[in-house]
């Protein structure tokens, strides 16, 4: 009894790992945009006709501590911006901001906010149209 328990197990064995699948290859356009994400990277992006990146990191910051946001961290020569607030009457959630600033060309600098809900992504074109109203304004009042 024991030995014909042995083949069985060793026979299974032998059958679980032919029927086990070899290394999966990863889908060639893993890292391909889908038109989803362009469309949403197209309103979380803006260009301003301003060609001083640091002008424009200051007006981000600005722009951010306006609307109550506590800014985490600049790093000025990568142009990244993080920044974070409570949401809602209750502190029902939290709103984590991060903002590249980049230059577009000799005279356009480029904006790109990503923000998150509770680790969701934020999807809504209004969120990002009020957030960059505000920054214009907080550059051009600044010049």
């Amino acid at each position: 009894m024991n030995k014909s328990y042995k083949i069985f197990f060793l026979v299974s064995a032998v059958l679980l790992h032919a029927c086990a699948s070899g290394p999966q290859k990863p889908p060639d356009n893993l890292l391909s945009l889908t038109d989803a994400q362009l469309k949403i990277r197209s309103y979380q992006t803006k260009v301003f006709e301003i060609k001083d990146q640091i002008k424009v990191i200051r007006g981000v910051v600005q722009a951010l501590q306006d609307l109550g946001f506590i800014v985490e961290r600049v790093n000025a020569p990568m142009g990244m911006i993080t920044a974070g607030k409570f949401a809602g009457d209750g502190h029902t959630g939290f709103v984590e901001l991060t903002v590249i600033v980049k230059p577009n060309d000799a005279s356009h600098t480029e904006i790109r906010a990503n923000a998150l809900f509770n680790t969701t992504p934020i999807e809504d074109p209004k969120i990002y149209q009020n957030f960059f109203n505000v920054v214009q304004r907080s550059l051009f009042v600044s010049e």
